[in-house]
């Protein structure tokens, strides 16, 4: 339970100590060796550039946010009166803390075999999630690699459609286009993010017979 339990919660119940953090310190850099090795045996031809980079993406804050919501960890924290009424059950921060204090829990409850095989079953196919997480990173390039592969003359643009705010808080509206085809709206406070919202958008929207699945 201590994993669970943000120092909120043991402010406002003292004899609830401890709160998560030092497990959430034991449990980032037990993370970060299981998916070193893990990446490290599944590309055994791959530099440490490449290496780290795919680490960085399967580490990343907004994406163990994610994955502390998959295991409804969100409904499971022990959080203090102030932290529960300002809406701490889905902040980020927390989130992440939690399933790395869960990892650092595991880890001490058992062995590192288990904790190893708890969080790749987590992750599922890690393959899978880097596919996921790289499209989500990079939403334009994979857009256009996958209307590349589609036969035919095929013309992917942006379009600015819409400007509001003052000069320095700029927000974008933008629309993707394939030919005259709309297939996403994003926005953003500059035109490179409001463009990779919109391909974001678009990427699940695809037709299937468009990109051949």
């Amino acid at each position: 339970m201590c994993a669970l339990t943000h120092l909120s919660y043991v402010q406002d119940y003292p004899g609830a100590r401890p709160g998560n953090q030092r497990l959430e310190f034991l449990g980032d850099s037990v993370l970060q060796f299981i998916l070193t090795e893990a990446l490290f045996q599944l590309y055994p031809d791959e530099r440490e550039g490449p290496l780290s980079k795919r680490r960085s993406i399967l580490a990343q804050g907004r994406f163990l946010t994610s994955l502390a919501r998959e295991l409804a960890l969100d409904t499971a924290l022990r959080l203090g009166q102030s932290e529960e009424q300002t809406g701490g059950r889905q902040r980020a921060s927390i989130l992440e803390d939690a399933l790395e204090a869960v990892v650092g829990a595991i880890f001490l409850d058992s062995d590192f075999a288990t904790v190893r095989r708890a969080v790749l079953g987590w992750y599922g196919p890690l393959p899978d999630r880097l596919a996921v997480l790289l499209a989500e990173d990079n939403p334009k390039g994979r857009l256009q690699e996958l209307l590349q592969a589609v036969p035919g003359d095929h013309a992917v643009r942006y379009e600015t459609v819409h400007t509001a705010g003052a000069p320095h808080e700029r927000e974008y509206e933008v629309n993707v286009y394939l030919n005259d085809t709309l297939l996403g709206t994003g926005r953003g406070n500059s035109k490179k993010l409001a463009e990779g919202a919109a391909a974001r958008a678009a990427l699940p929207a695809l037709p299937a017979d468009l990109v051949g699945h």
